[in-house]
């Protein structure tokens, strides 16, 4: 069965940024029309920064949008590769400072230990999301769901809203993180995938080919068959 996308194609990595922001801000001004709080849920890295700025400039009842991470590398949110300081240096700032923020990483305990408190917190959200945000990795991995990787394959219909992930191999970050887990991540109504270059484009055309989702994570945003999703892409 073909995945069922929407393509959104930019001329440059900005107009993309500023075309996924004014999406988003659509998304979310839907939701607020029939809910009190809408819940938008980014990536982090470093693809998504023009994007956070551009949403960051939006105009939007802030004090209504609940924001939280698809996953985050356990290193504290002072450190250069923290989802979380991305998130708050690039999106959470001017009027959009006023938002809820949901953050994952909990001082002095390792990921596995802290699932409680952010399951805890996650299950407290306005689910279903707004909308998700998905990157996507060189090896077609998205959030922290790695290919193969049995800590999520093995519970793809459990119902915990989040997983603790061992270090993956480099070139991705070698740190362990919590992720949303495969339900979770496409518990919304919108998803949108945001990639950059020609390499990630040719991974998402091998990803459409009809194949389970350990082989290529990424599928997971168009196999579940209740939400839209769409591509931005920019070379």
């Amino acid at each position: 069965m073909q995945p069922m996308l929407d393509f959104h194609c930019s001329a440059t990595p900005t107009d993309l940024a500023l075309e996924l922001a004014t999406f988003v801000s659509q998304c979310l001004t839907e939701t607020l029309r029939t809910r009190d709080r809408a819940l938008l849920v980014v990536s982090g890295g470093s693809t998504p920064v023009p994007f956070f700025n551009a949403l960051s400039c939006m105009s939007l009842p802030w004090d209504q949008v609940v924001v939280t991470l698809a996953d985050e590398r356990w290193v504290p949110p002072t450190h250069p590769d923290s989802n979380e300081r991305q998130v708050r240096e690039h999106l959470l700032k001017g009027e959009a400072a006023r938002a809820i923020w949901m953050p994952f990483w909990r001082t002095g305990m390792n990921a596995h230990d802290a699932l409680p408190l952010i399951r805890g917190e996650l299950d407290a959200l306005p689910w279903p999301a707004s909308v998700v945000v998905l990157g996507m990795g060189s090896d077609g991995h998205t959030a922290s769901l790695f290919p193969h990787d049995a800590t999520w394959v093995d519970s793809q219909a459990a119902p915990e809203r989040c997983l603790a992930i061992g270090a993956p191999l480099p070139p991705n970050v070698p740190v362990s993180r919590v992720s949303l887990s495969p339900t979770c991540l496409v518990d919304a109504e919108n998803l949108a995938i945001y990639l950059t270059g020609e390499a990630k484009w040719d991974v998402l055309h091998r990803a459409e080919r009809d194949g389970p989702a350990r082989e290529y994570p990424i599928r997971l945003a168009w196999q579940q068959r209740h939400a839209p999703c769409h591509v931005f892409y920019a070379d």
